[in-house]
């Protein structure tokens, strides 16, 4: 544990990779101090294995007043801020709360974290900021070229912090992780979805031809990373968090069909969405050598992990899934 930064504030911390960060962050020592809206996405059952070894804040970041008195009143040494509407296809429905959570949120917490001098501000960015490469990698220095609301939103919130590195030499570091998944995930994403689609007797939905390649990082090594950035990045850096494990849509999808035992063809093409990008990769060789982090979890791994875990918990999954129906209008 970093003494300077023992206490840090956590925004989205009920959230999927915000609660993994929490655990990880207590485990080590840290006091945390959580700070989470609880919209559908965020759940406290989350935090169950950390229980009583945290403090909690129900407020929404766009709440000046209230994110204000939280900063007076706990006085942090670091920001992490994870806070942030996240799923692609709502923001096609609607990118106001997109825009509302994670750019004037942002800015809420830039502005409070700015005035009570906070040691380090860690911003939880996503690799979709860049839009899709056919061949090659994203580098950190790339242009950001975003292809929905919701990562043009995020795009937005990293220009944003830029400027106050730039302008006002404030302490933030930007981190762009690809996809995540795991235990607790909401299952709108893809994984849970189509494990919970399985359970419940359904063919999972597959956009397209299932040919888009995402890479994909187990939740648990993304906290780990995190928890490295905070502790040894560079001040004003921009950081890519990926595990170089490169997988097509349709690949997670028959393996955890074979993991889970179920038929070969239990899934279904569906009409792609709006503006897909094709593929994402990160190159993480700047994280690796600066913070000597790599991820541990092959993806095989990490799916029948994510499996059992899900069929452990389906109750859990199942109480999240009528509002992925009215996303889906199922």
């Amino acid at each position: 544990m970093r003494k300077e930064l023992s206490k840090i504030l956590v925004t989205g911390g009920a959230g999927f990779i915000g609660s993994a960060f929490v655990r990880a962050a207590v485990k080590k020592g840290y006091r945390v101090i959580v700070v989470d809206k609880l919209t559908y996405a965020g759940d406290i059952k989350r935090l169950e294995a950390v229980k009583g070894k945290y403090k909690f804040y129900k407020t929404d970041i766009c709440n000046q007043d209230k994110i204000e008195q939280i900063f007076e009143k706990e006085k942090p040494d670091c920001v992490v801020n994870f806070a942030a509407e996240t799923h692609v296809d709502r923001s096609i429905k609607s990118a106001k709360e997109f825009i509302e959570t994670n750019v004037v949120g942002a800015e809420v917490l830039l502005c409070a974290a700015r005035e009570s001098r906070i040691k380090k501000f860690i911003h939880l960015s996503t690799d979709e900021v860049y839009g899709d490469i056919e061949k090659g990698e994203f580098f950190e220095d790339f242009p950001l070229v975003p292809s929905s609301p919701y990562s043009a939103s995020k795009a937005a919130a990293d220009l944003l912090i830029k400027s106050y590195i730039r302008t006002y030499n404030f302490p933030a570091i930007i981190v762009r992780p690809s996809n995540n998944y795991g235990p607790w995930q909401y299952p709108e994403k893809l994984i849970p979805r189509a494990i919970l689609t399985v359970l419940k007797g359904g063919k999972i939905p597959v956009y397209a031809k299932g040919k888009n390649v995402r890479e994909w990082l187990y939740v648990e090594d993304c906290a780990r990373g995190i928890l490295k950035i905070m502790e040894s990045g560079r001040m004003g850096e921009v950081y890519n968090i990926g595990s170089g494990q490169e997988k097509e849509n349709i690949y997670i999808v028959k393996t955890l069909l074979k993991a889970m035992k179920a038929d070969s063809d239990g899934f279904e093409f569906v009409r792609d969405r709006p503006g897909h990008d094709i593929r994402y990769k990160l190159n993480s060789d700047k994280l690796k050598k600066e913070v000597n982090w790599e991820s541990k979890v092959k993806i095989d791994d990490g799916l029948k992990l994510t499996v059992n875990w899900c069929v452990k918990n389906r109750r859990w999954l199942e109480g999240k899934w009528e509002g992925v129906r009215r996303l889906y209008n199922k």
